[in-house]
């Protein structure tokens, strides 16, 4: 694999350091800026190193005067860079440079009123303690001393917790950046394929991300170029159900009159009934075909109008009585009240047909369907339609492909009881069209439950006037 600067592995070496670098000048800062204290168990140490020199510094004065105090002091703080004053009991400089910078800790000193006074700043301790000379006058001492990273930062419960807590969150930011430039392709990468899968052939993943010049880009463009083949393969093949289902219709109507022609220089044979019977079959499959073409292809719009969906159910259910009575079924509507969808009654008729026609076939020779309308309220926002039969329902795994056109659960049922396996492909997309949705489960103990959910008519909204594609 060819790898540049632009791949994803160096962005993320990237900001891995990038990371490293933020939290360590974090700490740094916080340590720099937090107010530091010394823990008392390291004043002892602090303060006898300081007394050392400190009244090498007093000997040196009382010996031979300011001038070899100061020479003892400079010579210290070359070899040690670190500054030392020594000062009398006021607090007026005797020997030493850059005095003033010691002045917080003589304060602090004067005003305790103890003998010895620590601080630390920038990782480096401060100590000025009284001592006396051989003659019995009192100096002040004050030098800068190194304390040791375990008491710069080791046992001050409040600053590690507060380093501890910006390191978390400088680095925890960071990481959150990252996993937001990372993750955000993918989540709409996600998003695309949810809906190609839902059906939506014209979806795509995002158009910026798309111009990415990483390893998510070419997944994204990857993507995209798949979804569009497979948006073509499957418009192709959409047309080509409608060119041939229609292009059949012709030689299907001369094999009608050929058929009638037979019968007039024959006379009737049960062979003719037979051929007519294969050709009305024939002739209902191009048509469903031809029906599941148009819905898939089209996209002009069609004016919807509310439409009573408990009286368009209890027509379908009466249309069925006839198809129901030759195989001692009983289809039984339970309906209480009104519930008014948008949409188109032709297409709505024809979904319920066949779904209820579905069920009168496959459910047990002098049993019931039970077809049931209902919504919570007038307010629930989509009314439900269940059909169940009783027949002998559909293997759990096979559910889902129900829907899908010339699929067939068992051939040899299916042919003779008439089904085409083109039924409830119809009734799915055009529940879709209606922006529903249909779905079917094994009813307990046998049987099959189709169970569609259409938007129901609001109230306030029987007067806005709505298109649907179809």
């Amino acid at each position: 694999m060819k790898l540049s600067m632009s791949r994803l592995f160096f962005k993320i070496f990237l900001w891995f350091w990038v990371t490293v670098i933020a939290t360590g000048i974090s700490l740094i800062l916080t340590f720099i800026l937090e107010p530091h204290s010394i823990p008392t168990q390291w004043h002892a140490s602090l303060t006898d190193t300081a007394r050392s020199a400190g009244m090498v510094a007093i000997e040196e004065y009382e010996a031979d005067g300011a001038q070899t105090a100061s020479a003892y002091i400079e010579r210290f703080e070359s070899e040690t860079h670190l500054r030392a004053c020594l000062f009398d009991l006021s607090g007026d400089p005797i020997a030493g440079g850059g005095c003033g910078s010691f002045a917080d800790t003589i304060s602090h000193l004067t005003a305790s009123r103890t003998r010895s006074a620590v601080s630390m700043k920038y990782g480096i301790a401060r100590v000025a303690l009284i001592l006396q000379g051989s003659n019995g006058h009192k100096f002040i001492y004050a030098t800068e001393l190194p304390a040791g990273p375990r008491a710069a930062v080791g046992f001050n419960r409040n600053a590690i917790v507060l380093q501890w807590g910006v390191a978390l969150l400088v680095s925890g930011f960071i990481c959150y950046l990252l996993t937001r430039y990372l993750t955000t392709p993918i989540l709409q990468l996600r998003e695309a394929a949810q809906q190609l899968a839902a059906g939506d052939l014209n979806t795509r993943a995002g158009v910026g991300i798309n111009r990415r010049n990483d390893e998510l880009g070419d997944l994204v463009r990857d993507f995209n170029a798949m979804a569009g083949r497979i948006e073509e393969l499957i418009s192709q093949q959409r047309q080509l159900i409608y060119d041939v289902s229609h292009e059949l219709r012709s030689p299907l109507a001369r094999l009608n009159v050929a058929l009638d022609l037979g019968r007039e220089r024959k006379g009737n044979d049960s062979a003719f009934d037979h051929m007519e019977r294969d050709l009305d079959r024939l002739n209902e499959m191009i048509g469903r075909l031809l029906t599941i073409a148009k819905l898939d292809n089209s996209s002009t719009p069609m004016q919807m109008a509310p439409v009573n969906l408990a009286e368009l159910v209890s027509q379908v259910v009466h249309d069925a009585e006839f198809e129901s009575q030759e195989r001692g079924v009983v289809v039984k509507l339970m309906a209480e009240k009104q519930h008014l969808v948008r949409g188109s009654v032709k297409l709505l008729h024809s979904a319920i047909e066949n779904v209820v026609r579905n069920a009168i076939h496959y459910t047990v020779v002098g049993s019931l369907v039970n077809v049931l309308l209902e919504s919570k309220d007038t307010t629930d926002e989509f009314v439900r339609l269940i059909v169940r039969d009783h027949g002998p329902g559909v293997p759990e795994l096979e559910l889902a492909n129900i829907f899908q056109p010339f699929y067939r659960v068992a051939d040899a049922r299916d042919r003779q009881s008439g089904g085409t396996g083109l039924g409830l492909a119809i009734a799915d997309r055009i529940v879709k069209i209606h922006g529903g949705s249909i779905h079917a489960e094994n009813a307990s103990p046998q049987g099959l439950q189709v169970e569609i959910f259409l938007p129901q008519i609001m109230p306030d909204s029987l007067d806005s006037p709505s298109r649907i594609s179809a």
